[in-house]
């Protein structure tokens, strides 16, 4: 049914807890699974140039984005297993969601699939959903683990 799953990940509990779910899917349709961590390409104003005296560039913030981007993707392909076609994408957007979607795009993705916190009611309301934000925006299915 699918031959490339779009996997966001971002090291939490939940995500790799959904990994089981995703390898067996991937192993039931024999797809590609490609794994995304989205990075803000923008340093984070409490480290960021400033007058304050602690300086951290632009260069050194995605440096540093890379090397735990690329370890988190690396600890995600080891949960999921041998026997997998796994690719791993770091991307940097500004929003989490364009950016899953900008990867699922340029991955030729035909799913994406997430873990869902399910926040509902206030607590919905006031943290946001990624989750809902990639499923209004994209015109692909996306298939959420609970």
């Amino acid at each position: 049914m699918f031959r490339n799953l779009i996997v966001p990940v971002d090291g939490s509990d939940m995500s790799m807890k959904s990994l089981k779910k995703v390898a067996e899917l991937a192993k039931v349709d024999g797809a590609k699974i490609t794994l995304v961590y989205v990075s803000d390409p923008l340093p984070p104003i409490a480290y960021a140039d400033s007058t304050m005296g602690v300086a951290f560039t632009d260069t050194e913030h995605k440096k540093t984005c890379e090397a735990f981007a690329k370890k988190i993707l690396a600890k995600c392909s080891e949960k999921l297993g041998k026997g997998l076609m796994v690719d791993a994408r770091h991307i940097f957007h500004v929003n989490l969601y364009e950016g899953i979607i900008e990867a699922a795009k340029k991955a030729k993705g035909d799913v994406i699939v997430m873990a869902s916190h399910k926040n509902t009611g206030l607590k919905g309301i006031m943290l946001g959903s990624e989750t809902h934000a990639v499923i209004v925006h994209t015109k692909l299915p996306v298939l959420v683990l609970g």
